[in-house]
């Protein structure tokens, strides 16, 4: 039976934002995007603590500021958008400062752990009630089946495996 004072909120994507950050060549850092994505939260009340999360991206809405990029990223080298359309986040706890989930790309579900930033809660002026978050972590690509690499002339790997997430949410509170 579903606790009588849950509250549902749902993400705001005009003010929110989804980013990952890979090195590039050792030597600069490539910044992307997704951006079609839909996330919702259930907590008790207003209090976060324990709320449940659950996240999804398109992955054809990759966006690094390159077509030639972005379309390599689609492709089977990496996430195969047209087999594995999405990928998701479902948390399984929440206490406050980290959020512990199964994260799934392509095939692959793995259990990752994201710090959080609570921002507050603030009345818009229209009325609605918005919490902010900032989420960020680390993971390694490989362990998700991203295993493309190349090397370039002096040796260097072209792409890192470690990849920064970072999330800048704004969620609405529903009804």
């Amino acid at each position: 039976m579903e606790n009588t004072n849950t509250t549902n909120w749902t993400i705001d994507n005009v003010h929110s934002e989804v980013a990952f950050k890979v090195r590039h060549m050792m030597i600069s850092t490539v910044t992307g995007y997704f951006d079609d994505f839909k996330s919702t939260i259930k907590t008790n009340g207003d209090d976060f603590k324990n709320a449940s999360v659950e996240f999804t991206a398109n992955v054809k809405s990759i966006n690094t500021k390159n077509n030639d990029r972005d379309n390599h990223l689609k492709s089977d080298d990496f996430f195969n958008a047209e087999k594995f359309p999405e990928l998701k986040f479902v948390s399984k706890s929440f206490d406050g400062d980290k959020i512990t989930g199964d994260l799934t790309i392509r095939d692959v579900t793995k259990e990752v752990v994201l710090d959080v930033d609570f921002n507050g809660i603030a009345v818009d002026p229209y009325g609605q009630t918005k919490a902010g978050f900032e989420i960020n972590g680390e993971i390694n690509r490989k362990d998700f089946n991203l295993t493309w690499n190349g090397v370039t002339e002096t040796g260097s790997i072209v792409v890192s495996d470690k990849v920064k997430i970072a999330v800048d949410a704004q969620f609405i509170k529903q009804g």
